[in-house]
């Protein structure tokens, strides 16, 4: 089994956003170091890590947030160099946050258009135009495979799979082409993590590079295509479907080596310790002895 990042034949060979030997330095903290990954169209790209691996720096190198210290950016090919994550989101890189940013007493329609909002009037008498909203939200979240009771309904009220949909349909009807989702499952449960699942194949079916964040790996075989695996701010490789099974996934991801390497220290600290004590009974028991044979002797040589 080796690294691969081609592993599948695609239509098209220029991935939709790549980076070749990414490093981030925080003084003299290494975030990551010489990463390279690649996402196409109609993927999943699983960007896969135990806490502390580096996977939140490297989304927010992705998203905007951070520049990059070393290497290269490449959105279709051409170097990029983002200021700020409306840069990002201008080339259609889209991130959802596990946060949602979603105010939770306004309605799905408000929450869907939050920040572009459409206007109907004209001059001073314009205001949000609340009929557009909601019929947009609604044919856009059943293109996601959801239908929603009303598009009036407070975000609070929907589940937590359900708040991701929108999130994501969201993201589809301003044009992402990237969408990057962080840790979407982490907080659900197993039928709700199922329907985030859903929207992540609904997405990749209409064209969109997806990368999907998560330390779960059974999460990430699930819909994933090709499997990135981070280790303590390094690459382990990028790997696809059919080059290794879920169980080397979790291997891989969690350092299962190292746990056998730790477990047979453990046992050899366990029969030194146990041998030590035989030791130290072996002592006390010949201490015991001869002071029974001193007491013996001082017995019979009494008068």
């Amino acid at each position: 089994m080796s690294p691969n990042d081609s592993a599948t034949p695609l239509t098209n060979p220029v991935p939709l956003i790549e980076v070749v030997n990414i490093s981030k330095y925080f003084g003299s903290v290494i975030a990551l170091h010489d990463v390279s990954m690649a996402v196409h169209a109609g993927e999943v790209m699983c960007l896969l890590g135990d806490n502390g691996a580096g996977k939140s720096t490297l989304i927010k190198i992705l998203s905007g947030v951070h520049k990059a210290s070393e290497g290269q950016y490449l959105v279709e090919g051409q170097r990029v160099v983002f200021d700020s994550p409306r840069d990002a989101l201008a080339h259609g890189i889209a991130t959802v946050y596990q946060d949602l940013a979603m105010i939770p007493l306004m309605s799905i329609a408000r929450n869907f258009f939050l920040g572009s909002e459409p206007t109907t009037g004209w001059g001073p008498f314009k205001r949000f135009d609340i009929n557009f909203a909601s019929r947009v939200a609604r044919e856009e979240l059943i293109k996601m495979g959801i239908d929603i009771r009303d598009p009036a309904q407070p975000v609070g009220t929907l589940s937590g799979g359900e708040r991701q949909s929108v999130a994501i349909a969201r993201a589809v009807y301003f044009g992402a082409k990237v969408l990057i989702l962080d840790e979407p499952t982490a907080a659900l449960g197993v039928k709700q993590a199922g329907v985030v699942l859903r929207y992540i194949a609904q997405a990749r079916a209409r064209g969109l590079g997806v990368v999907f964040i998560t330390h779960n790996p059974h999460h990430a075989y699930a819909v994933g295509d090709r499997f990135t695996i981070l280790k303590r701010g390094r690459s382990a490789g990028t790997f696809a479907k059919s080059e290794l099974s879920r169980e080397e996934v979790v291997r891989l991801m969690s350092g299962a080596d190292e746990l056998d390497e730790l477990s047979h220290e453990l046992q050899q600290f366990a029969r030194t310790a146990a041998r030590q004590e035989q030791d130290q009974l072996s002592v006390v028991e010949q201490q015991l002895a001869v002071s029974l044979e001193e007491s013996d002797e001082m017995f019979h040589q009494e008068p």
